[in-house]
């Protein structure tokens, strides 16, 4: 059965890693749904932080190929493991008059922000679990949301990370 994997893999911070890691992916004809790269707190390491959805074999199997790639430093799965996670996104959303008051109520509920303001639209940052995201475009897409852009879930365990 099929479902979502979130894998946190350490690297080293050199040009091409991220190519090789998507190319195993797509190599086997995986997707990955959600992809956010930085380095760590150390420079020359970054944290890729990948969701995925396959089955549990399959995962098995892509993270002894990613072990096996020379940049990989580790690969941790924190699907089954307690975890914070997080997406950063902009939303341009239409504001007439009449759904203004509206907009800013919603803004409000979900500690979220106004960070532009046009004639005829909001530019709403939030940074919430991908299902408040979710919530919170729902509420929005009657206003009329002109454009999305989001980062990517970045993930951190809540305990020490296992493999």
């Amino acid at each position: 059965m099929e479902e979502k994997h979130i894998l946190s893999i350490l690297v080293d911070n050199e040009p091409g890693v991220l190519s090789r890691i998507a190319g195993l992916f797509s190599g086997r004809g995986y997707n990955i749904d959600s992809l956010s790269v930085a380095e760590t707190i150390e420079p020359d390491i970054s944290r890729i932080t990948m969701i995925t959805t396959a089955d549990r074999v399959i995962i098995e199997q892509i993270k002894k190929q990613l072990h096996k790639l020379i940049n990989v430093i580790k690969v941790y799965d924190l699907t089954d493991q307690k975890y914070v996670q997080r997406e950063l996104a902009l939303i341009k959303v239409h504001a007439k008059s009449e759904n203004r008051a509206e907009i800013l109520r919603i803004v409000d509920i979900f500690r979220s922000k106004v960070v532009d303001v046009g004639i005829d639209h909001f530019t709403i940052e939030i940074s919430a679990s991908i299902e408040k995201l979710e919530a919170f475009l729902m509420l929005l897409k009657p206003m009329g949301i002109m454009e999305i852009v989001r980062t990517g879930s970045v993930v951190i365990g809540r305990n020490n990370l296992k493999d």
